[in-house]
């Protein structure tokens, strides 16, 4: 009898038995299972043949948030399965490869990558990656550009809009994003204590940012340009001497392009100023915030610059070959790649989804330092992205605007 007919959330004992019954393993295998997961919404478990070294990773659905016990659709891992297979079509050496996905159970089965390394945590070590810049902003340009209408027959890319509507993932997004951290109209932001002046001044005061935001949430909310991952932070990207893979698009929808590469952007942005602060002074010191500095610059060009090739490749629609269209459509999305830069920033600081960068530092004044700077870096951009010349959108934002 087949047990796995209805959805119960599974443990790292019962995690055993099903992936026998899904025949990725025998019977006469020997298997561990470890629950590896430590994000706010899933269960991820690592299951391995003691012998041979095989290993699989399973990724389970919950009716409830793990964080808070709110209700949340399952649907959102049936996304993530289709949306992994569609990457792994446009990127393929970038996202893991998916075995099976069970809708019934609500997991999803894929290659294990343990072999990568957690981005967040080897930057948080100081550590450099060469080929990062190359690599993130081929991913972004693949996997964005070519799921466009710029590119895609527009009756499969209306057909994708309406299957990848994520409307609890999205809520989640449009709440703690854009509408929370500027007005706490829930309770829920966590200030450190020293900067409450601060916030109240610069962020639950500042009606000039609250339209600013204001438009970056409409555009969220209603550009279905591209199909994003929706919640593309260094805490999901894994990288080693091979390259990067990009997991957990469970927020994918079709939405702003600009929304991702101001993620990966942004979560650059946090190590950078722990480094400053509070990184031993030296050489190591030195390469690592010159080379993040250089990643925080080159991204965002270079995924600009691929845009283009790819434009002149593959845009067919002779009224959108326009080159004056093609230079407004680029220099727009420099603009919101800015602002969204800057939304992120802000709610990592003062929201309850915080960042390891921030959340493994005991409270100092030297912290409040740097969590102000942050802030300050995040509302110039968020300002400026619709005053400054595209090509200095990503100067130090304090040279643009100083906050005192």
């Amino acid at each position: 009898m087949n047990k796995y007919k209805k959805h119960f959330l599974l443990d790292s004992k019962e995690i055993i038995s099903y992936v026998k019954e899904k025949k990725l393993f025998s019977d006469e295998n020997e298997l561990i299972a470890e629950e590896i997961g430590d994000g706010n919404i899933n269960y991820v478990f690592r299951v391995k043949d003691i012998k041979t070294g095989k290993s699989v990773v399973l990724k389970q659905a919950d009716t409830l948030l793990r964080s808070s016990g709110r209700p949340l659709d399952i649907g959102r891992s049936k996304i993530e399965a289709k949306i992994l297979g569609i990457e792994g079509k446009l990127a393929k050496k970038f996202v893991p490869e998916v075995y099976f996905y069970d809708d019934t159970m609500a997991v999803l089965a894929m290659e294990d990558i343990s072999e990568y390394k957690n981005l967040r945590k080897e930057l948080i070590e100081g550590n450099i990656f060469p080929n990062f810049s190359e690599e993130i902003s081929t991913f972004l340009a693949n996997t964005l550009f070519l799921t466009t209408d710029l590119v895609l027959p527009q009756e499969k890319k209306k057909l994708y809009v309406k299957e990848f509507i994520n409307p609890d993932l999205c809520d989640i997004s449009e709440c703690l994003v854009f509408t929370e951290p500027y007005t706490d109209d829930k309770k829920r932001n966590v200030i450190t204590s020293g900067n409450e002046s601060f916030v109240e001044t610069f962020l639950y005061q500042n009606f000039p940012l609250h339209f600013a935001v204001a438009k970056l949430k409409e555009n969220f909310m209603n550009s279905s340009q591209a199909l994003i991952h929706g919640d593309l932070h260094s805490g999901s990207i894994f990288i080693s001497s091979q390259g990067i893979k990009i997991i957990d698009p469970e927020f994918a929808f079709y939405g702003p392009m600009a929304y991702d590469v101001g993620n990966v952007i942004a979560n650059l942005q946090f190590p950078y100023f722990r480094a400053k602060y509070f990184m031993e002074e030296g050489e190591r010191k030195r390469k690592f915030l010159v080379w993040l500095e250089n990643c925080i610059q080159e991204i965002p060009k270079l995924f600009l610059k691929k845009l283009q090739l790819l434009w002149t490749e593959k845009v067919k629609d002779p009224i959108r070959k326009n080159e004056k269209y093609k230079e407004y459509y680029m220099e727009r999305l420099s603009r919101e790649i800015a602002g969204y830069t800057g939304t992120e920033m802000i709610r990592r600081v003062v929201g309850d989804a915080k960042v390891l960068e921030l959340t493994s530092l005991e409270v100092s004044e030297t912290k409040l330092l740097l969590e102000r700077e942050l802030l300050q870096k995040g509302i110039s951009l968020i300002l400026e992205n619709t005053t400054l010349p595209k090509e200095d959108i990503f100067l130090d934002a304090r040279e643009q605007n100083e906050i005192k």
